[in-house]
C-alpha cells in the first residue's frame, strides 16, 4: 500500500533536539557482524528468500536495452531450474523482488518483463541521482516521466544540503512534492547517509521522510564512499519502529551500496527479524539493492546442492 499523499502534521522543534546513543548503536552492530550464521538447509531456505527481497539493479553509463533485457530475464528466473528442482522449490514462484534501472531505461525494463510474461515491478532512480543537485522542477519532472513510462516504485535522492543545515521543514517540503508526482506508485527515499555527517542526522532525515509519506527509505545510492553500514541501518530501522509506534504506519526498509555475498545477505534478514520482527520479512517492507549479490547467492545454491562450487560456465547468467 502506497503512503498515497498523506502528509503527517507535526511540530519540527523537536527533530532538532534528537540524539542518537552512538556507542550503543555500535555495539549492536558489533553483535550483528560477529553472529554465527544459520547452516545447511536452513541456510538455502534463508539465502533463497534472501531472492525474493533484492532489486536486481542496474545503473551504469553503459546500460543498453540488451542488457536491461537480460536484467529482466535474471529477475524472473533467479536461480537455475535444476537446483530449485533439486531443493523441492521449482513451483514457489521465486523471483526478484524488482528491477532497478535509470530513468531512461525504465521502457526497456516494463517491455523486457511483459514479453517474460511477469508482473515483477519496475523501479526507476530520479531526482538527479545520485547527486540530487539538479533543480527541483526538473527532479520532479524525472519522477513524473518514469511514471507514465510505467516504474511502479520510484527511488528518490534527498538534497543532503539540507539535512546537513538543519533544514527540517524544507526537507519535509520537498519529500512532499516527491510524493504528489509519484501519484500511486511507491516512494522509496534515499538517505544517502554516508553524506549526512552523523547518526543522529539519519535518525532525523529518516523520521522527516517517512512523515513526508515515504513508503520506503533506503539507505545509499551506492554510488557514496561509504554506503549501507549496519550502525546506519540499526539507526533507521528504530526510527521505522518509532514511527510504527506513534503512528501504526509500516514503512519499509531497503539497505543498498556494497551488499555482494550471501554472509552478507544473511546477515541484513538477521537485522530485520531481531529488530522489526518477521512482519518486516516481505517484500513489501523489506528489499535490498544489489546488482552482484544475485550472482554469489545462486553460487552458494549450487554448492549446497552438488557440494562442489560452481565454475564460471556453470552460471552463465551470473
Amino acid at each position: 500500500m502506497s503512503a498515497q499523499n498523506q502528509e503527517i502534521e507535526f511540530d519540527f522543534t523537536w527533530i532538532s533536539n534528537v540524539q542518537v546513543n552512538q556507542p550503543a548503536v555500535l555495539r549492536r552492530a558489533e553483535q550483528i557482524q560477529t553472529r554465527r550464521t544459520v547452516k545447511k538447509d536452513w541456510q538455502a531456505a534463508w539465502l533463497l528468500k534472501a531472492v525474493t527481497f533484492i532489486d536486481l539493479t542496474t545503473l551504469s553509463g553503459d546500460d543498453t536495452s540488451s542488457n536491461v533485457r537480460r536484467l529482466c530475464y535474471k529477475a524472473k528466473y533467479p536461480i537455475r531450474e535444476d537446483l530449485l528442482k533439486a531443493l523441492n522449490m521449482q513451483d514457489k514462484g521465486i523471483t526478484t523482488a524488482a528491477v532497478c534501472v535509470y530513468p531512461a531505461r525504465v521502457c526497456d525494463a516494463v517491455k523486457a518483463l511483459k514479453d517474460a510474461g511477469c508482473d515483477i515491478p519496475v523501479a526507476s532512480v530520479a531526482t538527479g541521482f545520485p547527486a540530487g543537485q539538479t533543480h527541483l522542477k526538473t527532479r520532479l519532472g524525472e519522477i513524473r516521466l518514469a511514471v507514465e513510462d510505467g516504474a511502479k516504485e520510484i527511488d528518490v535522492v534527498i538534497n543532503r544540503s539540507l539535512v546537513l543545515a538543519g533544514q527540517w521543514k524544507a526537507l519535509y517540503d520537498e519529500i512532499c512534492q516527491f510524493r504528489k508526482a509519484c501519484g500511486d506508485a511507491h516512494l522509496k527515499t534515499i538517505l544517502a547517509t554516508g553524506e549526512l555527517g552523523s547518526l543522529t542526522n539519519v535518525y532525523r532525515a529518516s523520521m522527516i521522510a517517512m512523515m513526508a509519506g515515504s513508503d520506503f527509505i533506503k539507505t545509499s545510492t551506492g554510488k557514496e564512499t561509504v554506503n549501507a553500514t549496519f550502525p546506519v541501518a540499526i539507526v533507521m530501522v528504530r526510527a521505522i519502529r518509532d514511527f510504527y509506534w506513534k503512528t501504526g504506519k509500516k514503512i519499509g526498509f531497503k539497505p543498498a551500496g556494497g551488499i555482494r555475498t550471501a554472509k552478507d545477505a544473511l546477515a541484513w534478514l538477521s537485522l530485520i527479524k531481531e529488530e522489526l520482527g518477521d512482519d518486516w520479512l516481505k517484500p513489501e517492507l523489506f528489499r535490498i539493492g544489489a546488482s552482484t549479490l544475485l550472482s554469489d547467492i545462486e553460487r552458494q545454491i549450487y554448492h549446497h546442492v552438488t557440494g562442489r562450487y560452481a565454475a564460471y560456465h556453470d552460471l552463465p547468467m551470473a
